[in-house]
């Protein structure tokens, strides 16, 4: 009996000994937590730091050669110097709640020369949005006026359609303010609510753009300044922007069955690698395939650098035209994504693109 309790107690003791040499033969980390919740708290409340702390559990010098952040709102900062067996070391979060607000866990990876080659900490919270001011709703300073924006885009509007859309504006002035908008194109009309803002008042500015007596296709932009109190404001102006397209649902079915269509011979070109300078030229073929004149209604670039003319605008049925595209490289460099756009009468693509790519050097590259 004493001879088999000698020996279960030996067993034990070996059993023990094995362990702690297999638990103290390399570094090993361990976290008192791998988690923090900061709570709630303001977007202006500043940056929010805590503090991990590790014990290096085994035998070896514990070293930490790297962490990294899921993004660049957390910085994270450690003990640079290796951690004696038996030693503690810190890894210091610090979160940055500006522009952030809302809920955020983020995950914090954490490696080193230990056995658990990466642990992963993380932060969570909750962060109450800032109080919104007048900058913040009108961002867009002309004068003593500010508005939500200064580029309203109407995106498509059909040739047939009238298109009515708003921008807010705010007096940020101590004194009242008399707006109006100068010299609009014939197409495009204002309508102010109130004309006169009261000081820290806002209004409405209401935008109608007659699609109907635009004479003009594709994408286009208009500028209009403002009058304040019958001075004309330089420093800032409103741009209206859509693409004008053709209604083609007034068609019969008859007259889809013969209307023109569209067919290029190619859709792009690479004119692989040139020297800056060296000029590019190319033809395309455009075809209608349909039954009806085919009409180029315009033809826009995305740049001065690119043009393109064709041999003629009204395409008769199984007739073709050639599109002479040119690209001046002259001061480019780099890689080349030019185009040009060809707009025309084809109910099922009114719009064409054509794209000009490649790459300019300079000599000695």
């Amino acid at each position: 009996m004493n001879r088999l309790i000698l020996t279960l107690c030996l067993a034990i003791m070996g059993g023990q000994f094995y362990n702690n040499y297999a638990q103290f033969t390399e570094p090993s980390i361990t976290f008192d937590k791998t988690s923090f919740n900061f709570g709630n708290f303001g977007e202006l409340d500043g940056l929010k730091t805590h503090v991990f702390t590790f014990t290096n559990n085994g035998s070896q010098p514990l070293t930490i050669f790297d962490i990294t952040s899921t993004c660049g709102c957390t910085i994270p900062e450690w003990s640079k110097e290796p951690i004696a067996p038996g030693g503690k070391g810190t890894v210091k979060v610090t979160y940055d709640p500006i522009g952030r607000p809302g809920a955020f866990r983020k995950s914090i990876n954490v490696k080193s020369n230990a056995r658990e080659a990466s642990v992963v900490l993380y932060i969570v919270g909750m962060v109450n949005p800032k109080p919104k001011t007048v900058s913040d709703d009108f961002p867009i300073k002309i004068g003593k006026l500010r508005l939500s924006t200064n580029h309203l885009a109407l995106q498509t509007i059909l040739n047939t359609q009238i298109k009515v859309d708003t921008i807010q504006i705010f007096n940020d002035s101590d004194s009242t303010l008399n707006v109006v908008l100068t010299d609009p194109p014939p197409y495009i009309s204002f309508t102010l609510k109130p004309q006169t803002l009261e000081p820290k008042k806002g209004g409405l500015i209401y935008v109608t753009f007659d699609g109907k007596k635009v004479k003009d296709w594709g994408f286009i932009v208009n500028r209009v300044m403002f009058k304040l109190n019958g001075q004309l404001v330089q420093d800032n102006m409103l741009a209206i922007s859509g693409t004008i397209q053709e209604d083609f649902s007034p068609l019969t079915a008859a007259q889809k069955l013969s209307a023109p269509k569209a067919k290029l011979n190619e859709e792009s070109f690479n004119f692989g690698t040139i020297t800056p300078g060296q000029p590019v030229a190319h033809d395309f073929t455009l075809k209608n395939e349909g039954k009806d004149p085919l009409i180029i209604r315009k033809i826009t670039t995305t740049c001065g650098c690119t043009a393109s003319k064709p041999d003629k605008y009204e395409i008769a049925s199984g007739e073709s035209t050639i599109l002479k595209c040119t690209f001046d490289s002259r001061g480019k460099t780099g890689k080349q994504f030019q185009t040009v756009t060809v707009v025309v009468n084809d109910p099922l693509q009114s719009q064409l693109t054509l794209r000009i790519i490649g790459n300019v050097e300079p000599k000695g590259n």
